[in-house]
């Protein structure tokens, strides 16, 4: 056999071929002789052998490979260890004894040339496990340990997920696909080695008597205690501790008190939720569960939610080795502690890992932004609002206290707050994180800012309605920022405390004192009210109306301050589109000088049309706010400017040396502009025929 001597062989107990390799089926059964040492050993047959690997022969140092062990214990070969614990070789080492094993390795070489029993020496790359911390090979070892048999403590722990009649289960875990992990190693589970050579750490909870009996207790024995057996006293404790993991199974209830009684253990334990990385499923998770059931008799938490990973930016696992690792110090450093906060969940859908650049952390500081500059703004307006509403009229106070306010923006705002609150609530109480920061993002940044604070300028400043409508707006922005502060304190809880100590005063004027608190956290969590849904849909045709208005003034030029003439043809009834308060919304909104809306309205012989949803027609009149012929050629001339960079990038694409040899992201990046160039000369385009066919 041509053996290779990365390995000593005087730990060799057997060799092992795979059983149907005919290079060797007539040794099976029969003894090689290993060289220098003279010791016999068998050769077996296994089928974990690779008969392309090497020779097709490998030893078998059950000893000194965990794969190995295996081997020999289903082969009943002997345990060899040939190392003293200082890494020399002990008395098994024949001549070399007492040698370190690095030093050894070349020596037997030598040996082996002067007996002529070495055939040829070959280099082999082989997978050597090297320590974390010294950079040394990691020499594997058997030794004495301590096991726990892991079977019967298993069984509660996997009853604990599995449902009962009622369809109940002791122990969800969320996603629930992650329960397959949990259940497969406790259901193949093997005994478990706790025990660790360390310097520190929990004892193992083993005491001998003078002649080395070992007996374990659950708790430390008192003084003088006697061996069970042979009756004499325990005189020391093992020196080895638990190993990390059998340490960290005891930390839910031994952080309590355990295995004492204490109110924390009444108050605390057991918990509800346990939030985890699936990678520690088997190691941790399960093994807390087992703990509890067997120490404690209860599950240790309801809810197991498995989160995603957070990778960097090419998709691969931060280190420290590696230096890809994002410093959460630094992010909030430079983006904020909200800022961070915020963004991991909004980036996270369920079960999907992050890939993670900390500029990625810009969305969150630029909505912390948005929410301090609204915040600021609705503040700044409600210097006045204490006087104004205690003087308001009661009808007013009992349309603010329902929601049922004769506003358009004000009705629509209460119904989308309303739907957001259950919404986040839905979310939050099924672990859907994701989905309750989204939540906020959109109903803060889209509803609140883009379209209710716009529109509420009119009432605040300009005077729309009166004192009644301005102490009306003002009461909704209180509502509306209270209950966004409440529901993004668990994301945000610095930015929404610091804004809500000033807030607070303003809730309680609007007679609601009940819902609020010392501080944010404590304050109770908001109420939903009726969602109305046909001001949610009236509201969406206003939106959809105004930013098709506004996209005729920014495609035209038209300037901001010159009053358009629009005309919106309704299909169906007109009473289910706009009705005439959110008529006069659009109007202040688009600076429109006139708006007609019904079924039978003219349409202007110069207009810009939009078919809108719902089949309803939009005209915009452009007579005598474009000069028809000028905007043609101006649209003209960009459209061939367009052109000359198109033909240049198709160009650069057809050729295959760039395209082979240039960046991929580069060339990906000149694909995207090609598809965009072509969108934009097309809009163009159509913009231009639709001028001639009004110039005609």
């Amino acid at each position: 056999f041509t053996k290779y001597f990365l390995y000593l062989p005087f730990n060799f107990a057997g060799v092992a071929v795979h059983p149907e390799d005919p290079r060797f089926g007539d040794l099976v059964g029969k003894n090689v002789v290993i060289p220098i040492s003279g010791r016999s050993i068998p050769v077996v047959a296994d089928t974990s052998v690779d008969p392309e690997f090497g020779t097709g022969a490998v030893k078998v140092t059950p000893a000194h490979d965990p794969n190995d062990y295996e081997r020999g214990r289903r082969h009943n070969l002997p345990m060899i260890n040939i190392l003293n614990p200082d890494g020399t070789l002990n008395e098994y080492g024949g001549p070399l004894a007492g040698m370190e094993r690095l030093q050894a390795r070349p020596k037997l070489i030598e040996l082996l040339e002067e007996a002529g029993q070495l055939d040829k020496v070959e280099e082999h790359i082989h997978n050597v496990p090297h320590s974390d911390r010294s950079k040394t090979p990691v020499e594997p070892l058997i030794s004495l340990q301590w096991f726990v048999k892991m079977e019967e403590m298993a069984q509660p722990a996997i009853a604990a997920v599995k449902a009962n009649e009622a369809g109940d289960k002791e122990l969800r875990f969320v996603p629930e696909r992650w329960e397959k992990v949990y259940l497969s190693w406790l259901q193949n589970v093997r005994d478990w080695c706790i025990s660790r050579q360390l310097w520190w750490g929990h004892r193992i909870p083993v005491w001998y008597d003078e002649d080395g009996n070992a007996v374990a207790f659950e708790v430390d024995p008192e003084p003088g205690t006697l061996h069970p057996e042979s009756g004499k006293p325990l005189v020391r404790q093992d020196e080895d501790v638990l190993d990390t993991w059998a340490s960290s199974w005891l930390w839910p209830f031994s952080t309590l008190g355990w295995p004492d009684e204490s109110e924390e253990m009444n108050a605390f334990y057991p918990t509800q939720f346990l939030s985890t990385g699936r990678d520690i499923i088997y190691l941790w998770v399960a093994r807390m569960v087992m703990a509890s059931y067997e120490f404690l008799g209860t599950r240790p938490f309801e809810h197991v939610y498995v989160h995603a990973n957070v990778l960097d930016g090419k998709g691969k696992r931060m280190s420290k080795s590696a230096g890809n690792g994002v410093d959460p110090l630094q992010m909030i450093e430079e983006w904020g502690v909200d800022a961070v906060r915020l963004t991991l969940p909004l980036l996270t859908n369920e079960g999907q890992d992050i890939k993670l650049s900390p500029t990625k952390f810009e969305m969150g500081r630029n909505f912390c932004n948005r929410l301090w500059n609204a915040s600021r703004f609705t503040l700044m307006n409600l210097e006045d609002f204490g006087v104004s509403y205690a003087a308001a009229s009661e009808e007013t106070k009992r349309a603010i206290r329902s929601g049922e306010s004769p506003w358009p923006e004000d009705r629509f705002i209460e119904a989308k707050r309303n739907q957001t609150i259950v919404k986040v609530r839905k979310a939050l109480d099924t672990f859907r994180f994701n989905e309750a920061a989204t939540a906020l993002y959109k109903f803060v940044w889209d509803e609140l800012c883009d379209w209710y604070l716009e529109i509420a300028k009119e009432r605040l400043y300009a005077g729309r309605g009166g004192e009644e409508g301005k102490v009306m707006a003002q009461a909704m922005l209180v509502r509306s920022l209270r209950d966004v502060l409440a529901m993004l304190h668990p994301f945000t809880p610095f930015i929404t405390e610091e804004i809500f100590a000033s807030l607070a005063p303003h809730v309680k004027a609007l007679g609601q004192g009940d819902r609020v608190a010392d501080c944010l956290s404590e304050a109770q969590w908001p109420i939903p009210g009726a969602v109305d849904e046909s001001a949610l849909g009236r509201f969406e045709v206003l939106k959809e109306t105004t930013r098709a208005i506004r996209a005729v003034r920014a495609q035209h030029h038209i300037e901001r301050k010159a009053e358009l003439r629009a005309f919106l043809e309704v299909r169906g009834e007109s009473e289910s589109v706009l009705a005439a308060d959110e008529q006069g919304t659009v109007s202040y909104l688009c600076g429109l000088g006139v708006f007609d809306v019904g079924a039978d309205v003219t349409k202007p012989r110069a207009a810009a049309t939009t078919v809108l949803s719902g089949g309803h027609i939009l005209h915009v009149d452009l007579e005598g706010l474009v000069e028809f012929d000028k905007e043609i050629e101006r649209l003209q001339s960009k459209i061939e400017k367009l052109e000359i960079e198109r033909k240049k990038l198709e160009g650069k694409l057809r050729n295959e040396n760039y395209v082979n040899r240039a960046p991929a992201a580069v060339v990906e990046k000149d694909r995207v502009r090609l598809k965009e160039l072509g969108e934009e000369c097309s809009t163009l385009e159509t913009q231009a025929a639709e001028l001639r066919e009004l110039v005609e």
